[in-house]
């Protein structure tokens, strides 16, 4: 191919340098390559005229490039596009450039078949999404490439949004996802990409395509465990203040409390998922600590399920403080004169020290609140115990065990194992002996 963005070359894109992440691929050199040409001033084809097409047109003349959009009809198209843009036909787009963009769906791939010829020996980036997720059984990258099996596919741009080329990388995401089994294709698309703003990530082969075609697809992809945990925990607890609070007054005493649900229950739930989710933030650090202690290592790999623990960490802690949010809100609807007793004792933490003191102060509240009720057999509805003794159990669980890692011996082996130190495995040393030499010797690391 002879188009190659040059790496040293500096292009207006509207943003300072402290603006634009290191990529993760590398450039290669194109000093005394004759082949080798500069991103200003070189063509780049577009095929499409829709709103990513015209989108992506703005980016690549912000950035310096020279764009040729191909397409259907380009008179009633021209006007839609910047004055920089050359709007042409299909088959004139492609004869300009050996990098075009494929903004179509995936039904009109067909429709270039005519370009077949063309389109010979070109990097073709596929920026298309699916409906649904897994919607074929081949990607839509996959099935381009069989269609022009002359040319070169990459997959890319398909997690940037038109709003995002238009606007500028500081406005979305800048990473660029990027796969082919083309590795010259690649870092050619990836340059392109730099200069654009963004951050280009290898993805690898061709076979990546369909993972990248679906993470549009997902809605919040990180949230989707914490938010499900958020709702079982809810709905455990609501369940269960609805039978001690409604459900056990109507079967004893006969006493309609249904106007409680909207408001008191509610309220009674929130800080429950609130305070045990706070704590669920902190459990896998424990459990994770644990497991350092027992096998003696930091580089034994935690099993999946714990380390998707710790990756979700954060969105626990936000949907904990969204909880607490909603009971301070909700607290504020009951009448003054039992609104103290629904005090907001959960905080919003950004720091994890802050975290945890809210952690230990909302066991605290919990302790102080209920205390005397944990021996008036008359807070046992069903022979249930009160909603606060069952919330207790997992903060205390992380307290206790924060404790006992607090402890000098435990807090230096733990320190010793983060930092590299591995049980059974023996390291050289060297001592002075009496006459001033120095021997050498090995022991074990457990001394």
């Amino acid at each position: 191919m002879s188009y190659v963005v040059g790496p040293t070359d500096r292009v207006d894109t509207g943003m300072s340098g402290g603006d634009m992440a290191k990529p993760l691929l590398g450039h290669q050199n194109t000093e005394g390559d004759p082949g080798a040409r500069p991103a200003a001033g070189r063509t780049i084809g577009v095929l499409g005229s829709g709103d990513f097409a015209r989108s992506l047109a703005i980016r690549l003349v912000c950035s310096g490039f020279k764009v040729v959009v191909g397409s259907r009809n380009p008179k009633r198209k021209a006007g839609l596009f910047p004055s920089a843009a050359e709007v042409t036909f299909q088959a004139e787009a492609v004869k300009k450039t050996d990098v075009i963009f494929v903004a179509v769906f995936r039904e009109h791939y067909s429709t270039l078949c005519d370009l077949a010829d063309a389109l010979a020996g070109k990097i073709l980036v596929d920026v298309s999404n699916n409906t649904e997720i897994n919607h074929h059984k081949e990607s839509n990258a996959e099935y381009l490439a069989s269609l022009f099996p002359a040319c070169t596919v990459v997959k890319g741009f398909n997690v940037v949004s038109a709003w995002t080329l238009q606007s500028g990388a500081r406005d979305g995401n800048k990473q660029v996802l990027i796969c082919s089994n083309n590795q010259e294709a690649k870092r050619i698309v990836a340059e392109i990409a730099q200069v654009m703003g963004f951050t280009p990530v290898d993805m690898g082969c061709m076979s990546s395509a369909c993972e990248i075609e679906n993470i549009p697809l997902r809605l919040l992809p990180a949230w989707k465990i914490p938010i499900f945990l958020a709702l079982g925990l809810f709905l455990c607890f609501f369940t269960y203040n609805l039978i001690r609070q409604v459900i056990h007054p109507y079967i004893r005493e006969q006493k309609n409390k249904l106007y409680k649900i909207p408001i008191e229950v509610v309220n009674t739930t929130l800080p429950c998922v609130s305070y045990v989710m706070l704590s669920l933030v902190y459990l896998p650090g424990v459990l994770a600590a644990c497991s350092q202690l027992y096998y003696g290592t930091k580089y034994r790999r935690f099993p999946d399920w714990l380390d998707q623990w710790l990756q979700h960490r954060k969105q626990i802690g936000l949907l904990s403080f969204f909880c607490a949010a909603l009971h301070a809100v909700y607290s504020l609807c009951l009448p003054m004169r039992r609104s103290h007793r629904y005090q907001l004792i959960e905080m919003a933490a950004k720091q994890s020290t802050l975290g945890f003191i809210a952690l230990v102060i909302s066991t605290l509240h919990t302790l102080t609140y209920g205390w005397s009720r944990a021996f008036d057999e008359n807070q046992y509805k069903f022979y249930l115990p009160p909603t606060y003794t069952l919330t207790l159990l997992v903060p205390c669980t992380v307290i206790l065990a924060k404790v006992i890692f607090s402890f000098p011996c435990i807090q230096q082996r733990l320190l010793r194992i983060r930092r590299g130190w591995e049980k059974g495995r023996y390291v050289k040393f060297v001592l002075p002996s009496a006459t001033g030499e120095y021997s050498s010797g090995e022991t074990s690391s457990n001394v």
